[in-house]
């Protein structure tokens, strides 16, 4: 029976790569480490330019699809009616737009520019650099991001729904690069090794921070070892999860992660500076949009540095891997929707709301170090993973709010890694919609031994180099992805509005008149 898996070149050659990269990290770790350190460099040095140009491109895309004719297309036929009410779909854009990722980086992101600012010509820890910190932290939270799991889960809805076809990579580029069977292993192989990277990049940053939590709540050491011990209790926790099936495990599990997000934001929200809270998300959003072309295109090749590599380069690179992962989900749950309604959605309803999120954490932790004397910014340089309880700790109930913010990040570690674990399962038994209990404990397995392996041999660095390394070659997969959505729309029967079938009568009738 495990024959036929092991005969699938795209579940066999994947899992083989991830298991030669868990044995070298195992057998060799300071070898592993250095030709980590080596790619990252090779990678950034060389293709930054790429992921920021790409990105940029998806954005202007999809706003210009958004406002064309074809944004009228409905997912599912011209007859689908959405299979959620609005504000239920709008529920579970919110679900996909948190992540254990915000969860890590929305005390972190705006703490660490106050500290060491993204322009040179800006004073650290000035009430500048508060402004620019938050502006620069919108815009990795916001559209850009976003776009690129929009353009996957379009073209994986349209295919799905509109097409009849399944949701693999491969299937949603026929229409760019044919039905060659060599060609389409080769993009669903892929597919795989990135989404393998990206989950466990957010798997592991999940890590790290429980660690940090764990240290500041029970006085844990924060080492290696605690680490991939909570990465072997994750393990127990969501391979459960995942045998029960989507109705039980990952619903229950994700409800109770919905809960404990919405009730850590409202108390942060309501014990935090509410008036600064606002006044910062109202300010942030004016900055990213005047600045929005400006940070998109923006490389250092005359100053030197490396902030734009180690911050917005990583950022675009996590998506592109993890997008298969997000897009099918957003996917999923779009049926019935315009394609303008699903642009729109996805493009502005996650990131508002990742946006808000950085700025009732974020936007805190700043007002106590510009206004209170704390030193949360001094603290995250220093160890990035107690961001959070930093400023938990200056809040009212620290030990409760700490609690809950440990027990958060746990389940988001769980709902993650059990939801990847059965995408990657689907994507390497041709699309199935249920696959194999042998093939979740396959990838679920692998996920925990090589978020393990970069977490012993590099730490947060070796982390962002992963998503980073698998993503390059995946982001032509993402880029065609446009080509493939723009051949298919072309051949579909665009919808006459009620406003174009009025205007369409007159002139009839005027034409008849003057006849």
């Amino acid at each position: 029976m495990k024959g036929k898996y092991f005969s699938n070149i795209v579940f066999s050659v994947p899992g083989l790569f991830v298991l030669l990269c868990v044995v070298f990290g195992i057998i060799a770790p300071n070898t592993f480490g250095n030709v980590v350190n080596f790619l990252f460099g090779l990678t950034t040095d060389n293709f930054g330019w790429f992921y920021l140009l790409s990105v940029f491109s998806i954005v202007v895309f999809l706003i210009g699809l958004a406002i064309s004719k074809y944004g009228k297309i409905r997912l599912g036929g011209k007859d689908a009616k959405p299979e959620f009410k609005f504000h239920s779909w709008i529920a579970m854009l919110f679900s996909a737009g948190l992540g254990v990722g915000l969860v890590f980086w929305g005390v972190a992101e705006p703490m660490s520019h106050f500290f060491t600012t993204p322009f040179r010509d800006v004073e650290a820890l000035s009430t500048d650099a508060a402004r620019l910190a938050m502006g620069y932290s919108f815009f990795h939270w916001g559209v850009s991001q976003w776009s690129v799991f929009a353009i996957m889960g379009l073209v994986m809805a349209f295919m799905q729904f509109n097409k009849k076809k399944d949701l693999l990579m491969s299937t949603a580029l026929e229409p760019v690069t044919g039905t060659n069977r060599g060609i389409k292993n080769t993009i669903d192989i892929l597919a795989v090794i990135a989404t393998v990277m990206g989950v466990a990049t957010s798997i592991g940053l999940g890590v790290l921070q429980t660690n940090g939590g764990l240290n500041a709540v029970f006085n844990i050491p924060i080492s290696v070892w605690v680490q991939l011990g909570i990465i072997a209790v994750m393990f127990v926790g969501y391979m459960a999860s995942s045998t029960t099936g989507l109705q039980k495990g990952i619903r229950i599990l994700s409800n109770i992660n919905m809960y404990l997000a919405i009730l850590l934001l409202l108390f942060v929200f309501v014990t935090g500076p509410t008036i600064f809270i606002l006044e910062s998300f109202v300010l942030g959003i004016s900055d990213y949009i005047t600045n929005f072309v400006q940070y998109s295109l923006r490389l250092q090749p005359y100053a030197g540095g490396t902030w734009v590599k180690d911050w917005t380069i990583f950022y675009w690179a996590w998506a592109i891997a993890w997008s298969p992962f997000v897009g099918a989900f957003i996917a999923r749950v779009s049926r019935g929707r315009t394609i303008r309604e699903f642009i729109v959605g996805v493009l502005v309803i996650p990131p508002l709301i990742s946006c808000f999120w950085i700025a009732v954490f974020g936007g805190s932790a700043l007002y106590l170090d510009l206004n209170k004397g704390t030193d949360i910014a001094g603290a995250v340089n220093v160890d990035v993973t107690v961001a959070l309880f930093q400023l938990l700790d200056q809040l009212p109930l620290t030990m409760i709010a700490s609690i809950l913010g440990i027990l958060l990040i746990f389940t988001f570690l769980i709902t993650s890694a059990d939801s990847a674990t059965f995408i990657m399962a689907s994507m390497t038994s041709n699309g199935s919609l249920n696959p194999g209990l042998f093939l979740k404990v396959v990838w679920g397995v692998l996920m925990a031994a090589i978020a393990s392996v970069l977490l012993f041999t590099g730490g947060l660095e070796a982390l962002q180099t992963a998503s980073l390394i698998s993503a390059l070659p995946f982001t032509i997969v993402v880029l065609l992805l446009i080509f493939s959505i723009m051949k298919m729309l072309r051949h579909e029967i665009v919808p006459i509005s009620k406003r174009e079938l009025k205007r369409h009568k007159k002139i009839m009738e005027q034409i008849k008149r003057e006849e």
